[in-house]
C-alpha cells in the first residue's frame, strides 16, 4: 500500500518521513497523480460546449467523474452530484442558496463540533437576513448530546441542521440516522459535513437520511480545488444560484438571464476539469481497496495509539467519544502544541499543531491549541512508535 504514494519514500531533514496529517490533506496515490497527468499531456479541453474531439473526451471523462460520485454516495440521480471548490464552498453554496429562502424567526442549528466552514457561512447569514444560529453541546467525552439537540429542535423553528459527521479535532463519529431522523421530525432539513467521515467509512446518503452532503477531495487522497455538494434534487430545484456567469445560464440578454437546471445552475465558468478527473481516480482507489479493510486498519492504529500516547509522561489524549475515527488530539504538559510539532518536524515527524478551524471548540475544552495526530490508509504502528519516540525526546527537551 505504501509503495502506491510516492511521497511516502521521501526523507524530512535526511530522515524517513512519517506523515500523521491526513486530516488536513491526504497524500495522492501514483494512480491519481497519473490519471491528472495522462489527462493533461492527452486530452485536455474545456467541456461541455467544444465540439471536437478532445472537448468530447474530456467532457466525457469529466461527467463520468459525476457518476462516479454518485454511485460512490449512493445517489439516487447523477444530476444530485454538484462540484465545487472544497467543502467549504459547497457548505457557503447551502448557506446562500439554500438559506437565503429562510425567514426571520427560523433557525439554522450546528454543534461545538463544527469546523470553521460550518460556522461562518451560517454566522453571515444570520447577520445577512436574521435568522436564529442556535449550537448544540457535546458532554464531556466529546460526543454530542442528543437531549440538548432535541430540546433545540423541539420548539419546530430550526429549518436546516449542519452538522460534522466527524470531527476533525477529536474524531468523534457523529449518530447520523439518529440525528437525521431527530431534524426530520421537528421539520428541519438536514446537511451533513462528510469531510473527514468519507475518508474512514463509506457514505450512503439515503441511509444516512441526509438532505445535503458535503465532502472535499484533498482529504479523500484526491486532488486539492474539488469538493462535492449531494443535495436531494426536489431541494436543489428549488434553490437559485450561487454564482452568476458562464455555463449555469439557459439564456442571456441585457434585460434578464434565466438558469440552467441543476447540477449546472451551481456549477458557473469554467470547472476544475483535472480535479474531477483526479478525484473520480481516487474513489475508485478507495473503492479497490475497500471500506471494510480501511475501517479495520485504522481502528487497530486508532486504539494503538491511544494505548501508547496514553502511557508517555505529561501527555494527555483529548475526548473519548463513543466511536472514533482515525483522528486524535492531545497535549503535552509544558509543552506548547507548536513546540512539539516543530521538534517532531526534524525527526521527520509531521503532526498538525493549532486549533485546527474549530477555535470555539477548542475553547470549549479550555484550550487554547492541541496537537494532532491523524491516520490514512498507509500509516502503520511503526509510525506512532516514531511519533510516541519523537514526544518523549521532546519532553526531555522541554521539561
Amino acid at each position: 500500500m505504501r509503495a502506491q504514494f510516492p511521497i511516502l519514500s521521501e526523507k524530512v531533514h535526511g530522515k524517513p518521513l512519517v506523515f500523521l496529517d491526513s486530516a488536513a490533506s491526504a497524500q495522492k496515490p501514483k494512480c491519481v497523480i497519473e490519471a491528472m497527468q495522462e489527462a493533461a499531456y492527452h486530452q485536455y479541453a474545456n467541456i461541455h460546449r467544444g465540439l471536437h474531439w478532445m472537448s468530447e473526451r474530456t467532457t466525457e471523462a469529466y461527467e463520468g467523474g459525476r457518476d462516479v460520485v454518485a454511485r460512490f454516495l449512493n445517489a439516487p440521480d447523477r444530476h444530485e452530484i454538484v462540484f465545487t471548490r472544497n467543502s467549504t464552498e459547497a457548505i457557503n453554496l447551502v448557506a446562500h442558496s439554500f438559506g437565503g429562502q429562510l425567514q426571520p424567526g427560523q433557525a439554522v442549528l450546528i454543534s461545538e463540533l463544527e469546523h470553521h466552514a460550518n460556522i461562518v457561512p451560517w454566522l453571515m447569514l444570520r447577520d445577512r437576513i436574521g435568522i436564529e444560529l442556535r449550537v448544540a453541546p457535546i458532554q464531556d467525552n466529546g460526543d454530542l448530546d442528543l437531549a440538548a439537540y432535541e430540546a433545540l429542535l423541539s420548539d419546530g423553528k430550526v429549518a436546516l441542521v449542519a452538522v460534522t459527521q466527524m470531527s476533525n479535532v477529536l474524531g468523534t463519529v457523529t449518530p447520523a440516522r439518529k440525528l437525521a431522523d431527530l431534524a426530520h421530525r421537528y421539520g428541519a432539513k438536514i446537511l451533513f459535513d462528510g469531510s473527514q467521515s468519507v475518508v474512514h467509512s463509506a457514505v450512503d446518503v439515503q441511509e444516512i437520511g441526509a438532505d445535503f452532503f458535503t465532502f472535499t477531495g484533498h482529504k479523500l487522497y484526491g486532488p486539492t480545488g474539488i469538493g462535492v455538494l449531494w443535495g436531494k434534487r426536489a431541494l436543489l430545484d428549488a434553490m437559485p444560484p450561487f454564482m452568476g456567469g458562464g455555463e449555469m445560464i439557459q439564456s442571456v440578454s441585457f434585460d434578464r438571464a434565466t438558469w440552467a437546471g441543476v447540477p449546472h445552475r451551481f456549477e458557473a465558468g469554467t470547472p476544475a476539469i483535472l480535479e474531477v478527473i483526479g478525484l473520480a481516480e481516487a474513489i475508485r482507489f478507495v473503492e479497490r481497496v475497500g471500506y471494510a479493510s480501511i475501517e479495520e486498519h485504522e481502528k487497530t492504529l486508532t486504539d494503538y495509539a491511544i494505548e501508547r500516547l496514553s502511557a508517555l509522561d505529561g501527555v494527555t489524549v483529548l475526548g473519548a467519544p463513543e466511536k472514533r475515527g482515525g483522528v486524535i488530539s492531545f497535549v503535552m504538559q509544558n509543552a506548547h502544541p507548536h513546540d512539539l510539532a516543530t521538534l517532531l518536524d526534524q525527526q521527520g515527524i509531521a503532526i498538525r499543531a493549532g486549533q485546527h478551524c474549530a477555535e470555539p471548540l477548542i475553547r470549549k475544552l479550555g484550550l487554547h491549541a492541541t496537537a494532532r495526530a491523524s491516520f490514512g490508509i498507509y500509516s502503520q504502528k511503526e509510525d506512532i512508535d516514531a511519533l510516541c519516540t519523537g514526544l518523549e525526546r521532546a519532553h526531555m527537551m522541554l521539561s
